[in-house]
């Protein structure tokens, strides 16, 4: 007993030391990521954080969600949503980016997890290509369920932001349209914002497949099923009057974010090149659509350099953080 005992205290000595090392090590990084100047202190978001496994319809049970509650007490939130490729481990917003850090400008982080090649939609059924056991039902979900579920941490149901890149700029385009009264901004980046534009829906049935196999009929049917309408931006672009938005796509070139040092980043940057001008047009296109819509409430931002990738999809974030705080009132 008296041996255990010092060995108790040996490692509550260890472990008082590991501590201090890892505060030397993550308040340095806090004061990177957060860009703050000398002389001013943030907290690690992480030290408000929660995990959750929160009900879903559709059959899927439970969606996990992931917050970062805002450093001053807001109750307003940002959804971050995910792109074509999402993972079923941690948001790609986390696997990728400091987004996390904007809980330390006073503004909730919500990361939902999974979703691939979902469009953030309620689909018509299971996708039958890749025996999907249950259906997706990604809009019900993030606007009745979640917000259900996070006013328990006192986060507002309304006048949240809602941000997403590639896939996720769609969704936000689309969810921001038909629940103003939840969403009071919007962020696309890189998103594809005119899936009526000709050989769209054929390539978003091909990137589906590629990521996980999944059917398109599944989602919103054959090619001329009004739901490929109700889910186009383009088409829904007057139900965006008024609402703030930041739209964003770089022009395919690559820039200080690409730095392939090997065969596969090669292929992998320059197919990075391809879909950031693919979704250059699109979001040019959108800029003109809202332009003889006579609504100017979206700030557009097209960087000379940049890919389809997270480097800049982080930039981006953080450039459009006052717009955002502006929107909702955090």
């Amino acid at each position: 007993m008296t041996n255990s005992s010092g060995t108790g205290t040996r490692r509550r000595g260890a472990r008082g030391i590991v501590r201090l090392l890892v505060a030397a090590v993550v308040l340095p990084l806090a004061l990177v990521f957060t860009g703050l100047g000398a002389g001013t202190a943030s907290a690690d978001p992480y030290t408000r954080f929660a995990e959750d496994w929160v009900p879903a319809p559709g059959g899927v049970g439970q969606i996990k969600v992931r917050t970062w509650f805002a450093n001053n007490g807001s109750n307003k939130a940002v959804y971050l949503l995910d792109g074509l490729r999402a993972t079923d481990d941690v948001s790609g917003w986390e696997h990728e980016t400091n987004a996390a850090w904007l809980a330390e400008h006073g503004i909730n982080v919500v990361m939902p997890v999974g979703g691939k090649s979902s469009f953030y939609a309620d689909w018509y059924a299971p996708s039958n290509f890749n025996g999907q056991p249950y259906t997706y039902k990604w809009e019900s979900f993030l606007t009745q369920n979640l917000p259900d579920h996070l006013t328990r941490y006192g986060i507002s149901r309304s006048n949240n932001a809602v941000v997403g890149l590639s896939m996720g700029g769609n969704a936000a385009l689309i969810l921001a349209a038909y629940h103003r009264d939840q969403f009071a901004f919007a962020g696309s980046m890189s998103g594809y914002l005119n899936l009526s534009a000709p050989g769209m829906r054929e390539a978003i049935r091909l990137a589906m497949l590629d990521s996980g196999g999944y059917n398109a009929d599944a989602m919103w049917g054959p090619p001329w099923d009004s739901a490929w309408l109700r889910h186009d931006p383009f088409v829904a672009a007057p139900k965006l009057s008024g609402l703030p938005m930041w739209i964003s796509a770089a022009s395919g070139l690559p820039g200080q974010h690409d730095r392939p040092n090997s065969a596969i980043g090669v292929f992998n940057t320059t197919n990075a090149m391809g879909l950031e001008a693919l979704a250059l047009a699109q979001n040019r296109a959108f800029q003109v659509r809202l332009a003889t819509l006579g609504i100017d409430s979206a700030h557009f931002s097209f960087p000379s350099t940049g890919t389809h990738q997270w480097g800049y999809w982080q930039d981006e974030l953080w450039a459009m953080l006052p717009m955002m705080k502006a929107s909702i009132g955090a």
